[in-house]
């Protein structure tokens, strides 16, 4: 009996396929895909995190349900994927902080944190018997002198970025910032931004309770979540600019129409003059 072309190279995380592929890997890539939407933007002054909490039942505390993490003083992590894979991660970066200020006497750096994490998700996909993270974090902190935000792959691959997202919601987030971001915003303007972008990817259902936002600053260099009265109040200026906006796009629509009735109306009094003239010109 002849087996499948693609059947039996998903069944262990050591073997590739015959195109060079390591299924295991893609399928936590997948679990990435399916999880919460993750926003992160760096701004002149700091970095700011935005996660879109799904919520499933009306019974569930939301404050039970947490996706933005604080790693040390300076580092915040938010989450996409396997919640569980996400903790695990968070714990081992905690560590590594803590080991970092013990070796040391200095806060560790965002981009060696981000690197000793991937280390670890790399390992798990080369050894038999272990699976891949289904979860991709997005660090976000700030070093001596600049902001830094960093995305993780469950392949263990390490990419920093001016803007970005992981989940559901990534391509129309990414869409909006291609647009719209700009390297000189404050913080202020990059939550608006990053709030602006989730509601595009939400299709209009932005919810303050759903949401989690993280800031770490360059001047005070401490990351904290806001509370859920200043998530509240940039929810509703959203809101509010987006009325704004469909109040501005109909008003356009009716000045269009009206300028094509008196576009009609001309054709019609010139069609008129026309039979007149046609009709004198018979008599």
């Amino acid at each position: 009996m002849q087996m499948a072309p693609q059947m039996g190279y998903d069944r262990a995380i050591t073997v590739f396929s015959p195109d060079g592929r390591l299924f295991q890997v893609e399928y936590a890539r997948e679990a990435v895909k399916r999880g919460t939407t993750a926003v992160g933007v760096k701004a002149k002054e700091g970095v700011v995190l935005l996660v879109d909490k799904r919520i499933t039942s009306r019974l569930i505390e939301t404050e039970s349900i947490e996706k933005i993490f604080q790693i040390d003083n300076h580092i915040g992590a938010a989450t996409s994927g396997l919640v569980a894979d996400a903790r695990a991660l968070v714990d081992r970066s905690r560590v590594e902080s803590q080991i970092n200020r013990v070796s040391y006497d200095e806060p560790i750096g965002v981009e060696v944190l981000a690197k000793k994490i991937c280390d670890h998700k790399q390992t798990y996909t080369q050894y038999g018997g272990v699976r891949p993270y289904g979860t991709a974090l997005l660090i976000a902190g700030v070093d001596d002198h600049s902001p830094r935000l960093f995305e993780t792959d469950p392949s263990g691959a390490l990419l920093e970025y001016k803007a970005t997202a992981i989940g559901a919601g990534r391509n129309a987030v990414v869409e909006v910032f291609e647009t719209d971001y700009d390297e000189n915003m404050n913080i202020d303007s990059a939550i608006i931004l990053a709030m602006d972008a989730l509601f595009n990817a939400t299709e209009g259902k932005l919810d303050a309770t759903t949401l989690e936002v993280g800031t770490v600053t360059l001047e005070g260099r401490q990351f904290r979540k806001l509370t859920p009265e200043e998530v509240e109040s940039y929810v509703f200026r959203i809101h509010e600019m987006h009325k704004e906006s469909e109040e501005d796009e109909s008003d356009t629509e009716e000045i269009d129409k009206e300028s094509e009735e008196d576009e009609s109306d001309t054709e019609e009094t010139d069609e008129e003059n026309e039979n007149e003239s046609d009709d004198q010109d018979e008599k």
